[in-house]
């Protein structure tokens, strides 16, 4: 039988990848996985939580906070840093290629790992395909070395060894824009409505921090209006 296990944010990129995962496998085939990383809020968990509802789910949701408590990203709680509100080429421009400052210390390698346990224990006899939202607008520049190509490919072959070849990895959109995933996404009926993208965990998106410009842009490119502002 086959499974899927989608890495859930509760953005854009996630939910489109769970949309997805339910087209190609039934839902009774599909759990989603969120992780608490020590983030400065958990809009984006209870979001998380409501995509998996809408679609009658089983979500499962993991606290690996206590790892990143010597990080000073930030994105997490305990930083002393400020969120950059500027886009990634912006910082990329100033900075030169590499790492930004919401880069967490590798992230997707970590949180891929956890659903990769995850996938043997409720899916122990199944072949079960891992799916990650990373976009390769978030690769441009180095800017996130764990949502490149490279990096999904090599996990993937990891997790397959590690697992027996019964799970691995799918970043269905690492080669495309992230205009292109909201374009999926519209075609898919997505409930973009319920997603939440914005670093800051106020009461609405801030509007200038890199993701809300990455989605505004995104949104945009393809004459749609954003269902969730």
């Amino acid at each position: 039988m086959k499974k899927a296990i989608v890495l859930s944010s509760g953005g854009v990129d996630s939910t489109v990848c769970v949309a997805m995962a339910v087209e190609k496998f039934g839902k009774e085939n599909v759990a989603t996985a969120s992780i608490f990383y020590g983030q400065k809020h958990r809009k984006e968990l209870d979001c998380a939580k409501a995509v998996a509802d809408y679609y009658g789910l089983p979500h499962y949701e993991f606290d690996v906070a206590p790892i990143m408590q010597f990080s000073n990203c930030s994105l997490l709680a305990n930083s002393t840093k400020e969120i950059d509100h500027k886009s990634y080429d912006q910082q990329i421009a100033e900075n030169g290629r590499g790492k930004v400052s919401t880069y967490v210390p590798f992230r997707n390698g970590l949180m891929l790992s956890v659903c990769a346990s995850l996938a043997q224990s409720i899916y122990e006899n199944d072949d079960v395909t891992i799916f990650l939202g990373a976009h390769a607008d978030d690769a441009a520049g180095n800017a996130y070395a764990d949502c490149s190509e490279e990096f999904v490919s090599t996990m993937s072959d990891a997790i397959g060894i590690g697992t027996y070849e019964q799970v691995h990895v799918a970043a269905p959109f690492a080669g495309v824009s992230k205009s292109e995933v909201v374009k999926i996404g519209l075609e898919l009926k997505a409930p973009f409505e319920l997603t939440w993208s914005c670093y800051e965990g106020g009461e609405k998106p801030c509007g200038t921090c890199a993701t809300c410009i990455d989605r505004a842009k995104a949104f945009a490119a393809n004459n749609a209006c954003d269902p969730a502002l």
